[in-house]
């Protein structure tokens, strides 16, 4: 029977908007979040709440208020299976990483997927052709498209924006509590200009103790001018496994607040902004975020809610001051790190690394860089701080700087006048990113000898050459076979280099529906789709990949009663 959790009004806390509160859960389990709103992600801040479905697929889910399906999503990565259910109070709310849908949903998706021939597809759908009601199964929990494991990914969002607000808002704190208040890692500071700071030119940790009314104090920061703080932290929250974000942060410069950050809601083409928000040097290095109490240049990112400075202390000679900084769930559980910094000139005992090159790149500017028959064009605020950019060409190969600096927008980069290479040769090139011995693909557009490639990436680049066909393998069935106790087809598939693009299978030659999960590269039929006849069945698989190298399986079985 399914738990009904009603929401009561939540009062607690004030908050300049008002939201409705009578929405109910989604899954008719205790909610267990493994993964938090605003959540600290790669190249994205997390837009949902991720909640656990006790390690297993096939939980109900449910609508958590009246409204419609308004969109429908089937996508081999992101959310996997989605459903999207628009509500008359002006929020919609997402379903994601689904096993599949309930009833007359899952019939009409089932359609679509034959009607357009396609395991991805993706649809808009009108207030009256899928209505629901709140508690309507709607869905079954699953682990489908870039999903670590099963859980339900829950969203709300404005309607209207399609701005992405924290559930918690919503009076889902009711159903989540959290008692843990959220836990220091490390506290960095940062020297800035020719600062040095605790006789380092170069970032460095400043070590911190518990005192016994659970604050920290860190010890004494001296600095003979411009420094920022970053802080690496997490909070627990319905369990001590899952290392959660933070819901806000207050920093205090003498009592007076200099940089706040609050996760309420964000935009989705903000997100990629968390790039500069953290220290991405620091965690392409490390694999740790830090998140940074300032920033060089203001930047369009609303989460930052109040900033002196942009954050940066200046400090002056015969001052001291006290850097407070508060960190805060969304439950009010809090924790506190006081810093005393001082002004003082020390020796230098770590220099400042810094290589500089002929390129020094201004963030603001456009770019143009040309060597050996390759170009690279780079749009302006196409990064978010200047720097010197290491650009070269040698042996066909082109350096682009290296993935320590963040790139918030597109790249172009073109190779002209591709010499050495037949047709047959130039229709497998594509322009390849490379790792010291590994090539991946970057996808490419071909004009004669011209190539050319997006991307948001910095390393090296070459052009490569796929002819290798894709593999298929691990049919599950033997051919001849007898298949009557038999649910599925299935099949493995794989590409060496420039990856899939395409998958069809054909059942008598009759399309048929092949879903495709790339974290196991693995395709099923559902028998129960019931496209199979009476008798002999002929069974065809045809998977291309990139650079269009087919690969073509074909067997048969029977269905014999």
């Amino acid at each position: 029977m399914k738990l009904v959790f009603f929401i009561a009004l939540f009062s607690c806390l004030s908050f300049g908007q008002q939201y409705p509160k009578d929405f109910i859960s989604p899954l008719d389990i205790p909610l267990d979040v493994s993964g938090s709103f605003g959540e600290l992600r790669s190249n994205h801040f997390h837009s949902g709440l991720d909640l656990k479905t006790q390690q297993k697929e096939g939980l109900p889910v449910y609508a958590v208020g009246d409204g419609y399906i308004s969109r429908i999503k089937i996508s081999t990565y992101g959310y996997g299976k989605a459903i999207y259910i628009t509500h008359p109070n002006g929020y919609t709310t997402v379903y994601g990483h689904l096993q599949k849908a309930n009833g007359a949903i899952e019939n009409y998706i089932k359609k679509t997927h034959y009607a357009q021939k396609s395991f991805e597809i993706e649809l808009f759908l009108k207030p009256d052709e899928l209505p629901v009601k709140q508690g309507e199964v709607i869905a079954f929990s699953g682990n489908s498209g870039g999903s670590g494991g099963p859980h339900l990914h829950f969203e709300f969002r404005e309607t209207t924006s399609e701005k992405t607000v924290n559930p918690l808002f919503f009076g889902f704190n009711k159903l989540v509590e959290d008692k843990h208040a959220p836990v220091v890692q490390s506290v960095m500071v940062y020297p800035m200009d020719s600062t040095i700071v605790n006789k380092s030119q170069r970032p460095i940790p400043v070590s911190i103790n518990k005192q016994s009314d659970g604050s920290f104090l860190a010890a004494k920061v001296i600095a003979n001018g411009k420094i920022g703080f970053g802080i690496n932290a997490f909070d627990y929250c319905t369990n001590l496994y899952n290392k959660n974000g933070l819901y806000k942060i207050n920093a205090y410069l003498n009592g007076i607040l200099y940089y706040q950050f609050e996760i309420e809601k964000f935009a989705f083409d903000e997100s990629r902004y968390i790039n500069n928000f953290i220290d991405y040097e620091h965690f392409k290095s490390s694999n740790q975020r830090i998140q940074k109490l300032f920033h060089h240049s203001p930047y369009p990112l609303s989460v930052l809610k109040a900033n002196k400075n942009n954050g940066i202390i200046y400090t002056q000679p015969n001052t001291n001051y006290n850097f407070r900084i508060e960190l805060f769930d969304f439950h009010e559980n809090k924790t506190v790190i006081n810093i005393p910094i001082e002004f003082g000139v020390q020796p230098v005992s770590l220099t400042k690394k810094e290589q500089k090159t002929p390129y020094f790149l201004k963030a603001k500017n456009e770019h143009n860089y040309s060597k050996d028959n390759i170009s690279v064009y780079i749009p302006e605020n196409t990064f978010y701080d200047d720097f010197y950019l290491d650009f070269d060409v040698k042996d066909n190969v082109l350096t682009l700087h290296n993935s320590s600096v963040p790139v918030h927008k597109n790249m172009t980069i073109t190779f002209d006048n591709v010499q050495g290479l037949t047709e047959e040769q130039l229709q497998k090139s594509f322009i390849a990113s490379v790792s010291g011995p590994s090539l991946s693909y970057n996808k490419s557009t071909r004009k004669g000898t011209i190539f050319k490639a997006y991307t948001k990436n910095l390393g090296k680049f070459k052009i490569a050459q796929d002819s290798i066909p894709p593999r298929i393998y691990n049919v599950n069935f033997v051919e001849g076979k007898n298949l009557k106790n038999q649910s599925t087809l299935s099949v493995f598939i794989s590409d060496n280099l420039s990856g899939i693009n395409s998958y069809n299978a054909y059942l008598n030659g009759e399309w048929i529906l092949m879903e495709y999960d790339y974290k196991t590269k693995k395709l099923v039929h559902q028998l129960s789709d019931g496209k199979f006849k009476e008798g002999r069945n002929d069974f065809k698989v045809i998977v291309v990949d990139n650079m269009q190298n087919s690969t073509t399986f074909e067997s048969h079985f029977f269905m014999n009663n």
